[in-house]
């Protein structure tokens, strides 16, 4: 449709502007025809009318409509206990019913697309290329990715099947999602005779010398009366055995190993449960403790201004790690002895306005001793940019934004998992001072600052510093609310915040030495469905950093067989990539030529086996029934797909048309200029051509 912005009375207007040129140029007597003159007049009445009209903006106003199917999703639970515990032609009944529910909804105009524990947002699965293999099982994640993916479109509904074991992320119970969901039920809700190890519980670093323990938890079914033996394993050596006892009435018992660390290192200890007759499976036997065996206690100085809530959260942090002596200054109430060791600083407000603690300051700078400052209202900004921190901040007054911390993904010192990234999400916000920020050269944001739900890129968390006193930087003194509301939030285990303050202290101790070449691991330890993933730092004779410098590696399993590699650090932090491994402990070689001299570093890699799968073997379809009921369906069984096809259709759902109004100005039109120019031309060749100009 072809309309104006302006009054159509204008039109008439235009007809008249290009009628009253037209009479005035061929009013007067002509050589040619009467006839001719009248066609000439109407050429330049019309050309000059249409200019006239395109003076009022004229636009072509076009509708388009979009007609989208309904969309059911087959979200299939493709995890190993699936296809484990799920007698096989309950399985083989329940994919290729799948396939004709599939077939049915395609044939009455559905759309129907499949989704799984391991597929893409980019490349969804297909079902007749499903292989159960998952090693873990996020169903809330599974259907939330689900529902994001498929917002503001026609979702008709969603095709759960799973046995309804989760072992990762929360219960998808305890989220809401506004589509159907008919759960179809596979597994096996009959327990199987089965003995398995659940759980190791132990510290990750032992000091040299010291006992230390191991608690296994061992869960049974049918072993009820009986006993069971449990070995403490280093290797092929039986470093301890015990026959333990399984009372009736109970599902799991507990017994404890005690080890004398040996010398300083990484050391793996294996505990096994010996299978025995009528097992169902072997693959949940066996757990593998990582321990890495230290001199002695890492020793850290927390000082403050003043008493704050933020002291509270951060003691508290330190001391639920063993690996941890901790000292406590306060100017005046508890003042620093001179004599007082200590390996790392938690300088909280200091530098603080007035000059108080000042005598801190003086013996952590005199020992070189690596600092993480912690700024707030006491701060003085001023004396702290003199630090040589890495960081300079200039506030503008005494503003402040509240923000909450978001993981900053070039960090490749420390990896985020997702699940603290979800805890971080979830903190209520904590001052800032407001104003510009400046890194300076070699220091790297760990954490960005969210103010509200905008994520920005201004640090929040910040490493930098010399490199033989390192330093780090967080930008709020609010952070006692992150780890209370954690707390409440996760059954008293704030293990989010504890990590990232442990492994703030840990970075900083561990920078604080003077390797020009400096390769590590990126987390503390890996799965084997992990992306094993190093990081590298190269420095020059003055220890500034160096980028983009070719590093020659060397990776030895506990069989020997080594793995080479070839990469360069590059500046935006991303790490070396070695793809999933098997479990075991793992020893590298790094070697480099930095400025013709050559450097070289070496160090340990821990990849665990998680058999989550094989932990449970009982389905919990419970679970899934309450989740159907929740979103206006029921359960299922796989020999029931058909009524599931029927009950989908009898739903009735219907597409959704959408229209879509396009405006496109006339004047953009390029055609429309060579039609006028050829309207022009016509009229001026016949003038020429009848004698006048």
């Amino acid at each position: 449709m072809l309309t104006t912005q302006y009054s159509p009375w204008l039109l008439l207007v235009c007809l008249l502007v290009g009628a009253g040129y037209a009479a005035l140029q061929y009013s007067a007597k002509a050589p040619w025809s009467k006839h001719l003159n009248y066609a000439l007049a109407g050429l330049r009445f019309a050309v000059v009318s249409f200019l006239c009209y395109l003076l009022l903006g004229p636009f072509i106003k076009s509708t388009t409509t979009h007609t989208e199917q309904p969309t059911v999703v087959l979200a299939v639970d493709n995890s190993q206990s699936v296809e484990l515990f799920t007698p096989k032609n309950v399985l083989s009944q329940a994919t290729s019913g799948l396939g004709k529910l599939a077939e049915t909804l395609r044939g009455r105009g559905f759309t129907v697309e499949t989704r799984t524990l391991t597929s893409t947002t980019a490349r969804p699965a297909a079902l007749d290329s499903l292989r159960f293999g998952a090693a873990t099982t996020d169903l809330d994640r599974l259907l939330s990715d689900t529902r994001e993916t498929y917002d503001g479109r026609n979702l008709a509904g969603v095709v759960l099947l799973s046995d309804g074991l989760v072992n990762q992320g929360r219960s998808p119970a305890y989220s809401e999602f506004s589509f159907p969901i008919y759960s179809v039920a596979v597994g096996d809700t009959i327990p199987k005779k089965d003995l398995r190890l659940t759980g190791l519980t132990y510290n990750r670093v032992a000091f040299s010398g010291n006992k230390f323990p191991i608690e296994a938890e061992l869960g049974f079914e049918g072993y009820a009366g009986g006993a069971a033996t449990v070995e403490l394993r280093d290797g092929s050596r039986v470093l301890d055995s015990r026959r333990v006892a399984l009372p009736a009435g109970r599902r799991r018992v507990r017994t404890t190993f005690q080890i004398v660390a040996p010398a300083p290192g990484k050391r793996r200890y294996d505990v096994r449960i010996v299978p025995q007759p009528g097992e169902f499976t072997a693959l949940n036997n066996q757990r593998t403790a990582f321990i890495e065996i230290v001199k002695g206690k890492l020793r850290v100085l927390l000082a403050g201004a003043a008493p704050h809530p933020d002291l509270k959260a951060l003691r508290a942090a330190i001391l639920a790690n063993d690996n941890f002596d901790l000292t406590l200054a306060l100017p005046g109430m508890e003042p620093l002895k001179a004599g007082a060791d200590f390996d790392v600083a938690i300088l909280h407000q200091l530098p603080a306005q007035g000059g108080l603690g000042n005598e801190i300051l003086a013996q952590v700078k005199a020992r070189k001793t690596p600092a993480f400052y912690i700024l707030g209202a006491q701060s003085d900004l001023a004396a702290y940019n003199q630090l040589g921190t890495g960081l300079t901040i200039q506030p503008r007054g005494s503003q402040t934004d509240e923000v909450t911390p978001v993981p900053n993904p070039g960090f490749a010192r420390f990896a985020t998992d997702e699940e603290s990234a979800r805890r971080f999400a979830q903190y209520p916000p904590a001052p800032v001072p407001f104003g510009d920020y400046r890194l300076g050269a070699g220091a790297e944001a760990a954490l960005w600052q969210q103010v509200g739900r905008v994520a920005t890129q201004k640090p929040l968390l910040v490493f930098g510093g010399p490199a033989d006193a390192r330093r780090a930087t967080l930008l709020t003194d609010g952070s006692w609310q992150w780890r209370l509301s954690e707390a409440v939030a996760h059954d008293d285990r704030p293990e989010a915040y504890d990590r990232l303050v442990i492994r703030t202290l840990q970075l900083l101790t561990q920078n604080a030495n003077k390797k020009r070449l400096d390769v590590y691991p990126t987390q503390d330890a890996f799965g084997t469905q992990d992306d094993v993933t190093l990081g590298a730092e190269t420095y020059n004779a003055v220890f500034e950093r160096l980028y983009n410098q070719k590093i020659d590696l060397v990776l030895t399993d506990g069989k020997q067989q080594a793995r080479r590699f070839s990469f360069a650090n590059a500046e935006d932090g991303a790490p070396l990539h070695l793809g999933p491994l098997p479990a075991g402990l793992y020893k590298y070689q790094a070697r480099a030529a930095l400025g013709g001299q050559a450097q070289q570093d070496a160090g340990e890699l821990l990849v665990q086996s998680q058999p989550l799968e094989a932990l449970e073997s009982k389905a919990d379809h419970n679970l899934l029934a309450q989740l159907s009921r929740r979103n206006g369906s029921r359960l299922y069984y796989p020999a029931q797909l058909d009524k599931l096809a029927q009950d989908i259709l009898k739903a009735n759902y219907k597409p959704v048309i959408t229209a879509e109004e396009d405006l496109k100005d006339l004047i953009n039109l390029k055609w429309l200029f060579f039609v006028i120019l050829a309207f022009l031309t016509v009229e001026w060749a016949v003038r020429k051509y009848s004698g006048s100009v």
